[in-house]
């Protein structure tokens, strides 16, 4: 029965093994990724980082608008006008019968008083307001039906009771505030690409202990069926074995179902297609793949608890300075605003299409203005208030936050030492876990001891592999968190095991927190 007992054993082990190596073959095609390699991909393709790049290249260009104000304001403009008809013509045909008028008085009423009364003072009419005297109004610029205009316009403030400096406050706050958001959004991205890249190394990690308990279940029940066979156990205990195996299978597809949900998520972080096979060769526990230098990129001090270092305080800090420029702009209102312009300009009224060099005339003016607010309806009072209003919300929403930040980063400590606990005590107890279930395996081979016992064995050894696997996910993603603290924005922390309730028995608890029936193992 030995011999044929371990006959069986070694076609089982062989079949494992083809097993195992149909699943890594494709595998061995697949594209490695480490957890830097994942960095760096996700930086270029992350939708949230591009936002936070835009919203700075924003406030950028409102800051250089609200900054124009300090500077001279130039503008040039040409212009042509082409005259189809005038009011000017009829003094056009008037000015051709001078010489007529000039005439009539002195063949009818040659004496008359005012009038010409000799053929000599009639030419000199004619020279004088004739056409050919260059006197008549046809050689005047009005009505003329081309006419060219090139200027220039030049405008300075000179006093406009600080609206222009407080406007210029505000976008210089904005535009820190939108660079904090820049940090703060790859911060998050550092630990979103982390978190997901461990999760789906969990998710291996708890597939293969799904396979390797089944495998397990496999052997039980063939050592259990020949054990039948040759009459040592009864029909119970192999109905229980039997049970006991098909209860794995569920629990492997679950595990398989999880892991792809994990690698879609991972793969989406990188815009890398869902069909395109990965494999990760960051373990758990390495955290070598967030480089040093990534993180000093991110935050000056890695890993500091205050407060008032986090990005949320100080983009909140930001909004209170924004919004005491607006109050000093709105302020400004009352104020009289005084500016100088100028105006130059070349005009020309050409008697053909175009102009020659002598056409031009030179128009250039300049003056100073001042406008007072004498009354507005109560705009600007009402402007003043409402921006009193916002300062004060700012002020009380930079005490919120920095009050969340305490208690983010307190929560932030908290889960670091709770994980490395957990990590700490889990560390000697696969080992231990493993070298019962040797001897438990060994013993019900030998027939000294019941299915139960290797049961249970079994079972407290697919719990301690799933605990400590879990246990150096959390712990990873946490010292990763806490030392990007300063960089992150506030967020609950994800529910880790530690602060769950135990399960009912018979339960399991994976990485989503959703409770599953697995064979009678309770793993939290």
């Amino acid at each position: 029965m030995r011999a044929t007992v371990l006959t069986l054993l070694a076609s089982n082990t062989l079949a494992i093994a083809a097993a195992a190596q149909e699943r890594q073959a494709p595998a061995a095609s697949a594209r490695p990724l480490s957890l830097e390699q994942a960095l760096e991909l996700a930086e270029g393709a992350s939708e949230n980082v591009g936002i936070a790049r835009a919203a700075v290249e924003r406030a950028r260009g409102e800051r250089q608008q609200a900054r124009s104000g300090y500077f001279p304001q130039l503008s040039g403009s040409a212009t042509y006008t082409r005259t189809l008809e005038s009011q000017f013509d009829i003094a056009r045909e008037a000015a051709a019968q001078i010489p007529s008028r000039c005439l009539l008085p002195f063949v009818a009423q040659p004496t008359a008083p005012g009038r010409v009364d000799s053929l000599e003072a009639a030419v000199e009419c004619v020279s004088r307001f004739g056409p050919a005297g260059g006197g008549g109004f046809e050689n005047l610029p009005f009505g003329r039906p081309s006419a060219y205009n090139f200027g220039l316009s030049l405008s300075q403030n000179l006093f406009d009771g600080g609206r222009t400096s407080g406007r210029s406050r505000a976008a210089n706050a904005s535009l820190r505030r939108a660079q904090i958001g820049l940090t703060a959004a790859q911060g998050q991205l550092v630990l979103d690409v982390t978190e997901a890249y461990f999760d789906a190394v969990l998710a291996d990690r708890l597939v293969a202990i799904a396979e390797a308990s089944l495998e397990q279940a496999d052997t039980t029940l063939s050592q259990t069926q020949l054990a039948r066979e040759v009459g040592n156990t009864s029909e119970f205990d192999l109905l229980r074995a039997r049970v006991t195996r098909d209860n794995q299978r569920p629990v492997l597809i679950r595990r398989r179902a999880e892991r792809d949900i994990a690698y879609v998520r991972f793969k989406q972080l990188l815009n890398l297609p869902a069909a395109e096979p990965v494999r990760l060769t960051t373990p758990l526990g390495d955290t070598v793949g967030v480089s040093v230098q990534r993180v000093a990129a991110l935050t000056d001090v890695p890993g500091d608890t205050t407060a008032d270092v986090r990005a949320p305080v100080r983009q909140a800090a930001e909004s209170v300075e924004q919004q005491r420029g607006l109050v000093g702009a709105a302020r400004g209102e009352r104020w009289p605003a005084v500016t100088v312009s100028s105006n130059f300009a070349q005009i020309a009224y050409p008697s053909d299409a175009f102009p020659g060099s002598d056409d031009f005339l030179t128009d250039w003016t300049i003056g100073v203005g001042v406008s007072v607010p004498l009354f507005t309806g109560g705009r600007i009072s009402g402007s003043v208030g409402a921006a009193r209003a916002n300062l004060r919300d700012a002020e009380l929403r930079l005490q919120q936050t920095r009050e969340a930040a305490q208690v983010d980063a307190r929560n932030t400590v908290l889960a670091l030492e709770a994980t490395a606990a957990a990590v700490e005590a889990s560390q000697g107890t696969v080992e231990q876990a493993s070298r019962a279930y040797s001897i438990a395996e060994l013993r019900y081979r030998e027939g000294l001891s019941t299915q139960t016992e290797l049961l249970e064995s079994r079972l407290q050894l697919v719990q301690a592999q799933a605990n400590r696997a879990r246990d150096a996910r959390d712990y990873e993603v946490v010292r990763i968190r806490l030392a990007l603290l300063p960089a992150l924005p506030l967020g609950q922390l994800a529910t880790l095991n530690a602060d769950q309730p135990s399960p009912t028995p018979g339960t399991t608890v994976p990485a989503n927190g959703t409770p599953t029936v697995q064979a009678g193992v309770t793993v939290p």
